[in-house]
């Protein structure tokens, strides 16, 4: 069985790839998925096409939490890269 390599910082931690993007309705967490670790099929709520398994594509969730919410990544959802990319 193959092992996945994951990418390392200083210290042998694991690299945090997320970045913080503003778009016109705020800010958002953008944590881009390589094709190994996309294991089921999603969505993209911006073409409302399937992202299919071993595809690479971003997860996306808010900074701050919606009201109703317990926690900003109850509200988060996976992406084409292009779609997120082309939203404003």
């Amino acid at each position: 069985m193959a092992r996945r390599r994951v990418p390392r910082g200083p210290g042998s931690r694991p690299l945090d790839l997320t970045r913080v993007v503003t778009k016109h309705d705020g800010a958002w967490q953008v944590r881009p998925l390589t094709g190994a670790a996309s294991t089921k099929p999603y969505t993209c709520p911006g073409c409302h096409r399937v992202i299919p398994v071993a595809t690479p594509h971003v997860v996306v969730w808010p900074v701050e939490k919606a009201l109703l919410s317990k926690d900003a990544l109850e509200e988060r959802r996976h992406w084409h890269t292009v779609c997120w990319e082309r939203r404003n």
